[in-house]
């Protein structure tokens, strides 16, 4: 059995660098097919990364877990399954098409709220800022006529 750290060492370094690089090749040539290609494995790397952070701490204990996570890798990449453009073509890009829509509003609402409460917190920041360091003035201020007095 495959243990933690030479599955992680395998999906980094083939599902990670190794397509960085070929992305890299398919930009400096300008190779529109490459860059297609690697713009699909991306994309389902990223949703494969970000869907398996979840359930990894409750299934890594089964069987051959580092093995399959290991396959799934591999058959992305492999240019005779080419998985990746399966899984992007069949499913990814029709569930993207049809829901574009609400996703780029959703995006854009996200946006303007997480500006909105990025200015607010600034704005409460500020002012217990402003506010501790009038009070830390007024003490330094009441020490010295204390001083003064004696």
């Amino acid at each position: 059995m495959v243990s933690w750290i030479i599955s992680r060492l395998v999906v980094l370094v083939f599902g990670t660098l190794y397509p960085a690089y070929s992305s890299y090749k398919a930009v400096k040539t300008k190779d529109v097919r490459e860059y297609v290609k690697w713009m699909m494995y991306w994309i389902i790397f990223a949703l494969f990364t970000t869907v398996e952070v979840f359930p990894c701490r409750f299934v890594q204990w089964l069987p051959f877990y580092y093995e399959l996570k290991i396959a799934f890798v591999v058959w992305l990449l492999s240019p005779y399954t080419k998985g990746s453009s399966v899984l992007y073509r069949k499913f990814v890009h029709p569930t993207l098409s049809s829901k574009e829509k609400d996703i780029d509003e959703y995006i854009c609402q996200a946006k303007d709220k997480s500006y909105d409460t990025l200015v607010h917190f600034g704005r409460k920041g500020l002012n217990v800022a402003a506010t501790a360091a009038v009070m830390a003035a007024a003490k330094v201020t009441h020490i010295i006529d204390l001083d003064s007095v004696s």
